[in-house]
Parts: C-alpha cells; sequence; structure tokens
C-alpha cells in the first residue's frame, strides 16, 4: 500500500474511533443522569448503553463521514489547502443532513457536532503523522474517561436487590387481558363459584435456581362428582417471563373455557 493512503486511512481510522467514543460516552452518560429509573448499577448501564449507541454512530461515521470527509479534503487540496477550520466547517454543514432528513433539528445539532469533532480530530492527527508523533493519546482519553466515569457510577450507585418470589409472582401477574388476570396476584389461594362449579385458583412459585422461579397458576374446579384441574408454568427471571407449560383440561364453565 502506498505510504500516503496507508497515513490517509490511519487518521481517518483513528478519528472515526475517537469521534464515535467521544460522541457514545457523552450520549450515554447523558441518558443515564436523566433516566430516573437507573438508579442500580448505574456503570453497567453506562457501559451498555456506550455501547448501544456506539454500534450506530459508528456505522454512520465509518461510510457517510468518511466519504463526505475525503471528497472534501480532495476539494481542499485544490481550493483551500491551508484552510483547515473551512474544511471542519463545511464537514460539519454536511453533519446536519441526517437530523434535516428524519426532520429532528436535535439530531442534525448532534450530527453537525459529531462532523465538526471528527473533522478537528482529523486534522489533529494529520499533523501529527506528518511530523512522525504519536496519536495514540486521542484514542487513550476517551477510553479513560469512560472507565474512571464507570467506576464511579457503579461505586455510588447500589447495587439491585434481590429478585425475591414475592418480586417474581408480581412480575407475573402485572398483565392484563390474560387467562391468569382471575389468580391471586401474590402467593396464595382464592375460591369462587361460577355456573354451580366451586373454583380453587391457585397461585404458588418455587426456586428453581438463584432469582429464578417457576411460577404456577393453578385451577381446580369441582361439581357433584366431576372434578378436573388444570396448570399454567412460567419461568421468572428479572425482567423476564416464559411459558414452561400447561396440564389439565379445558374449563368446563363458560369463563375462560379455552383455560
Amino acid at each position: 500500500m502506498d505510504r500516503k493512503i496507508k497515513k490517509c486511512f490511519q487518521r481517518k481510522l483513528i478519528a472515526t474511533i475517537a469521534s464515535t467514543t467521544i460522541i457514545s460516552f457523552f450520549f450515554a452518560l447523558f441518558y443515564i443522569l436523566k433516566e430516573p429509573n437507573s438508579t442500580y448499577n448505574q456503570g453497567n448501564k453506562l457501559i451498555a448503553w456506550f455501547f448501544v449507541y456506539f454500534v450506530y454512530i459508528w456505522a454512520i461515521i465509518l461510510v457517510y463521514g468518511n466519504l463526505v470527509s475525503a471528497g472534501i479534503e480532495h476539494l481542499q487540496r485544490k481550493w483551500f489547502r491551508n484552510l483547515d477550520w473551512l474544511y471542519v466547517l463545511i464537514l460539519g454543514v454536511f453533519g446536519l443532513v441526517n437530523g434535516v432528513f428524519f426532520q429532528e433539528m436535535f439530531l442534525a445539532y448532534c450530527g453537525m457536532a459529531a462532523a465538526i469533532l471528527y473533522g478537528i480530530i482529523d486534522k489533529w492527527a494529520h499533523k501529527r503523522i506528518r511530523g512522525n508523533k504519536r496519536v495514540r493519546l486521542i484514542l487513550l482519553i476517551p477510553v479513560g474517561a469512560l472507565l474512571i466515569s464507570w467506576g464511579v457510577l457503579q461505586i455510588s450507585s447500589p447495587s439491585l436487590p434481590p429478585f425475591t418470589k414475592e418480586d417474581a409472582v408480581g412480575f407475573a401477574t402485572k398483565g392484563e387481558g390474560t387467562v391468569i388476570d382471575d389468580f391471586p396476584q401474590e402467593i396464595g389461594q382464592k375460591v369462587s363459584n361460577i355456573g354451580g362449579y366451586q373454583v380453587i385458583k391457585e397461585t404458588s412459585i418455587e426456586e428453581i435456581k438463584e432469582e429464578v422461579y417457576l411460577v404456577k397458576f393453578t385451577k381446580q374446579w369441582s361439581k357433584g362428582q366431576e372434578k378436573g384441574s388444570r396448570t399454567l408454568s412460567y419461568k421468572v427471571s428479572r425482567g423476564s417471563l416464559t411459558l414452561k407449560g400447561s396440564t389439565g383440561g379445558s374449563s368446563p364453565y363458560y369463563r375462560n373455557p379455552q383455560y
């Protein structure tokens, strides 16, 4: 590969990684500090959101940003070779495009700021590489800031409280418009009479591993010699609900006959 092309590729890659890291870090930090439900494990949430933003921003800058940058740089060599500030300014104008396209001015301004940041880092790296100086620092600073912020937030925020049996039952019964609406919303039984049938509905739970539970909704009915039952089982963990299976027959009375 030609040395000149290699240096150009190197600084474009550095500008892409550095600007993406800085922007993703600030977006993730802003989200964590503004999100009212982010009390626990804020450091880990910062890292998680950082990677979410990084993926999208990286793709935009890598493709669109670098193509526009290469085009403007070509024009700069012809018409305004020594005006790096004009290169950065034009790049910032092109950064408005995404926000304008989606008719969202906040995104437009963020795109402009990202483009200007990219341009500044690109020109800084260009001068450093041309002078045979290292450019590693521009990558270490945002990564270091991210790691320090993660540590501070993680240490200063409390860990998640234990996910208890009561929490699991509450999570499993919080939905509406399902066949388990009429079951107790806590561990226990309730008895009712439906269409001449005595119906016992029970919510029970067992822990199958740490903070992972099997919640069962069991319905038993009887009328004279006629008896029957049906059970639905759900695997419940923090933020996750999975149907594990069902056993028994269908209800013989009008209410929720499918269950």
